[in-house]
């Protein structure tokens, strides 16, 4: 992506660089990590990161504490760059930080150009205009599977995850990612990840719910899902790696902090993509159904979109027509405050 491109040169050029994104991917440090000092730069003797340049993948995913944060750890002269898709659902935490410096106009805008590939980066353009557009899949890049109710949806959710995509594309069941609308109802994710669990990694739970193997969703922090994978267990705790990072949830903060990660919703899916996805569409989904949704939990596939269809009409009606309320935040106006007394 031209972010990356554009940190990629400047470290050509000597600068001190660095560059984070909502969970660790294609080169990019976790934004927690960054501010942890678990990776990264680290900090200079004032404090502030070591860097001439930071440049944020996943802008949109950043609430309004993380963002402050980010902001008060550069340095002066530091450059900031901000890069994601306006189209996505926003953070799960307080605020639109990214979607209202794009409003206030506070710095330079560069849409991308470069198009999304394939099949499913065509499907998902449309939809991000309301559009949602029969497309050519020859190698079924894109495929919908139609159900009757929810129970028929699990049923075949399972089915592709662990039988139909391994068989057509190649693809391990641990490289496709399941999203559903919601934790709760008879195809929620905690419905989807008992059944995806007894099919792929049965076994009793013996630590606190969970087995060596079972894939999960860690959230270190309220509003943040790191996908992970158990390792093993101990009197510390459970040992995750999530992407190649060891992690020790200790055992009293598994309850909480901890969920089964075969399936997660669009927002906890939001600023990591996979080679396959299956978004599950139960008819009792139609009502949590809205463009932002669709785009989100589609783009999340990289190779192959399945999608178990089973809300009619509901689904053309939300790209069309199902726009998200704004949230209500003060970072515009305080942005447009400001330069308006510096215009003065």
């Amino acid at each position: 992506c031209e972010p990356a491109a554009l940190a990629g040169a400047a470290r050509e050029r000597g600068l001190r660089v660095a560059l984070a994104a909502h969970t660790a991917r294609d080169g990019a440090v976790p934004v927690a990590a960054l501010l942890s000092g678990a990776a990264g730069p680290g900090r200079d003797e004032e404090g502030a990161l070591a860097l001439d340049l930071l440049v944020v993948l996943d802008a949109p995913q950043l609430d309004v504490e993380t963002a402050a944060l980010l902001v008060e750890a550069l340095p002066d002269g530091c450059r900031l760059v901000l890069g994601g898709d306006p189209h996505v659902l926003g953070a799960a935490g307080p605020g639109r930080v990214f979607a209202d410096l794009l409003a206030a106009r506070v710095a330079p805008v560069i849409a991308s150009r470069t198009p999304d590939p394939g099949p499913v980066g065509e499907l998902v353009s449309g939809i991000g205009i309301g559009e949602l557009n029969q497309v050519d899949a020859p190698g079924k890049e894109v495929v919908i599977v139609p159900v009757r109710d929810a129970g028929e949806a699990v049923h075949r959710t399972v089915q592709l995850v662990a039988d139909s995509i391994p068989r057509a594309l190649g693809l391990a069941a641990d490289r496709t990612q399941v999203i559903t609308v919601g934790h709760g109802g008879a195809a929620g994710t905690r419905a989807l990840n008992a059944a995806l669990k007894q099919r792929l990694n049965p076994g009793p739970g013996r630590f606190g719910g969970y087995d060596p193997g079972d894939r999960v969703a860690h959230s270190p922090a309220p509003g943040r899902t790191v996908p992970g994978t158990v390792v093993s267990a101990d009197a510390e705790g459970l040992h995750l790696d999530c992407g190649g990072e060891r992690v020790t949830v200790p055992k009293e903060r598994v309850e909480t902090a901890l969920r089964h990660g075969w399936a997660l919703t669009a927002h906890q899916a939001a600023g990591a993509r996979w080679p396959a996805a299956v978004v599950v569409l139960p008819g009792d989904a139609a009502a949590g159904l809205s463009r932002a949704w669709v785009y989100t939990a589609f783009g999340r596939a990289e190779r192959h979109l399945s999608v178990v269809h089973g809300v009619d009409q509901a689904l053309p009606r939300a790209v069309a027509e199902g726009l998200d309320p704004e949230r209500t935040t003060r970072l515009r106006p305080l942005i447009e405050a400001l330069l308006h007394e510096e215009e003065a």
